[in-house]
């Protein structure tokens, strides 16, 4: 009998196991996997370089208020800090580049400069009030939260906000330099262009990359963070078990409470819930999949028909197809400086971008996909191998889509880095039907825990009192599914786990090293 098992050993799963075992409870955390970290894991290939599977840049991983606590720096995780925090390479050969000084920035983006500095410097100076906001949702309302909030919403409702990738007479940049640096960063919502969402992902991930941690990758991978993670719970008593799928109730062992970092479709089946459709199969986090073309796997089609009730209902959302690529040298970008940044956005223009999502997001694919690439040996030196290099891609394509993106990242790489593909040494391509081999919640290659809206990033997939609630005395749920959504921030099952606390008459631990 354990005091707590935690199902799932992401960020989220291990946030809530660290947290409720430095409140003296026995801890136990089950993983599907032969190895710990969910979207967080990196493996070494058959070249000897690490590979990040999932997550690779982290720029939450140092602004969350839980890793703050958690201080994983005092804990030997170096995130290593590029001078550039991402790059957008332009058709002409020219390219935009939001450093991560950005007073530099906005030098660089001529006469959107000022506007640039004026939407985010607020931002990146207050950008422990603003993460408060978006991500500290259940705290206590605290000054500086509500003074977060209000910049929030001033943003929201100034003149980039959601129309921050409109043209027309309301376009709030006029360069296609800025145009293109703004569409890129709100593109991490997968979601079409634009909308409210993704300006909201643009204002929080855009100052953060001109705030003082930058968008960091971990050196040695992002399974640093993982293991500083592993490492507290174990010695605070806890333990994981790997290769323990949990699929239903019997595969649980005897527990007071349980915490569930699965979408909330898994864990209707781990805890025998009332399902919302017929087939409990006919479910992709919420999002239908059904529209996905040719290029989508029969099975994942099949798993999407129907549409979960609630807030994932009407979205239209893209999905992730990984390539990883092996380099003999880095990449000769046309743009020389865009190889300074650790994170770069490949898509061109803005219309193209709006373009690409916008037939991603209604089933197609686009003939030039979004890419977004990170070259981590930029900043870290250590994960080159004897001249080669790992390359970290991700495309965005139809939810359930089977392809083989690989020729589609190549061919946007050598648009913008002629003679790339002379350096390729060896390519793996995860289709995006297939992410879930590797982590059970990224179904159809929904890397975001449900569709990336307003109303479920505030409240959960369903309205209840506590979006963590399942509707089981005994069992939260703690995943990207529940606020505050996707990313490496471990905040989810934090707010899970206190939840499941109070529920038990314990009070929340300290996190402090």
């Amino acid at each position: 009998m354990h005091d707590v098992v935690v199902v799932g050993s992401g960020p989220n799963g291990l946030a809530a196991a660290v947290t409720t075992a430095r409140a003296g409870l026995d801890v136990l955390v089950l993983e599907a996997q032969p190895t710990v970290g969910g979207g967080a894991r990196t493996l070494r290939d058959d070249h000897g370089l690490l590979h990040d599977v999932c997550s690779a840049v982290h720029p939450l991983a140092w602004a969350s208020p839980f890793f703050r606590e958690f201080d994983l720096a005092a804990r030997g995780v170096e995130l290593l800090v590029p001078e550039v925090s991402y790059a957008h390479p332009l058709p002409d050969g020219a390219a935009a580049l939001a450093y991560r000084d950005l007073a530099t920035t906005a030098a660089s983006l001529g006469q959107d400069g000022d506007r640039w500095a004026a939407t985010f410097g607020p931002l990146a100076r207050d950008w422990e009030a603003l993460v408060g906001a978006l991500l500290g949702r259940s705290v206590r309302p605290t000054p500086a939260a509500l003074r977060g909030a209000a910049l929030a919403a001033r943003y929201a409702l100034g003149p980039v906000g959601a129309r921050g990738v409109r043209s027309g007479p309301t376009d709030p940049f006029r360069t296609p330099a800025a145009q293109a640096l703004f569409a890129g960063v709100a593109a991490h919502t997968s979601t079409p262009l634009p909308g409210l969402a993704a300006g909201g992902t643009g204002a929080l991930l855009g100052a953060l990359a001109h705030a003082p941690g930058g968008w960091p990758v971990p050196r040695g991978g992002s399974q640093a963070i993982v293991d500083a993670l592993v490492a507290d719970l174990t010695a605070h008593g806890g333990r994981v078990e790997v290769d323990r799928p949990v699929r239903s109730r019997r595969d649980l062992p005897p527990a007071r409470g349980y915490v569930l970092d699965t979408s909330p479709e898994a864990a209707r089946e781990i805890l025998g819930g009332t399902r919302d459709v017929a087939d409990p199969g006919e479910r992709a986090n919420g999002v239908s999949v059904a529209g996905a073309g040719a290029g989508a796997g029969a099975g994942a089609r099949a798993r999407g028909r129907g549409l979960v009730r609630g807030w994932g209902v009407g979205a239209r959302m893209s999905a992730a197809a990984r390539v990883d690529l092996v380099l003999d040298g880095p990449v000769p970008w046309e743009e020389p400086d865009v190889g300074r940044a650790g994170t770069v956005h490949l898509g061109g223009h803005r219309a193209e971008i709006v373009r690409a999502e916008a037939e991603v997001a209604a089933g197609g694919h686009a003939v030039r996909p979004v890419v977004l690439v990170s070259d981590p040996a930029v900043v870290d030196p250590t994960r080159e191998v004897a001249g080669l290099r790992p390359l970290w891609t991700y495309a965005h394509v139809p939810l359930g889509s089977d392809r083989d993106v690989t020729d589609d990242v190549l061919a946007q790489l050598e648009r913008f880095a002629p003679g790339v593909r002379d350096l390729v040494v060896d390519t793996r391509c995860t289709p995006a039907a297939r992410m879930a081999e590797h982590d059970a919640n990224l179904v159809g290659g929904n890397i975001s825990g449900g569709p990336v809206t307003v109303p479920r990033v505030l409240l959960g997939p369903r309205v209840r009192r506590s979006p963590w609630d399942t509707g089981h005395a005994d069992a939260v749920l703690g995943s990207a599914s529940t606020p505050p959504g996707p990313g490496v921030h471990g905040m989810g099952g934090w707010f899970a786990a206190r939840r499941l606390l109070r529920g038990l008459g314990l009070s929340t631990p300290s996190l402090a090293p």
